[in-house]
């Protein structure tokens, strides 16, 4: 069951309750009696936390993952790593590489 938040505008009293969705709203304040006792508008009492769903997914279509992003940063710094050493054969460096030059793409 929910916890609602209740504030009367005679008094000031505040009060958190315990109720159903299906009961009907309080409307008598318990400290002065006066019919003024009203839900207040509250934040959520949970966080997100972590990598789920909603951090990854529903980004839109210029979104991606830091994975994605941090991958393609490093294939176009290969590029300019091997320009710098002055190897004119295109080819970049085995210690410049993720692989160490021991895979095939290279």
């Amino acid at each position: 069951m929910p916890i609602y938040a209740y504030k009367c505008e005679s008094c000031g009293h505040a009060k958190d309750v315990l109720q159903k969705m299906s009961d009907d709203p309080l409307t008598v304040c318990p400290h002065c009696g006066a019919s003024t006792f009203r839900k207040q508008l509250t934040a959520a009492g949970f966080q997100l936390k972590g990598s789920g769903w909603y951090a990854t997914d529903f980004r839109g279509t210029a979104g991606g993952t830091a994975a994605a992003a941090a991958t393609s940063s490093d294939a176009a710094a290969a590029p300019a790593a091997a320009s710098i050493g002055g190897d004119s054969s295109g080819a970049a460096p085995a210690a410049a590489t993720p692989c160490g030059g021991s895979c095939a793409c290279h």
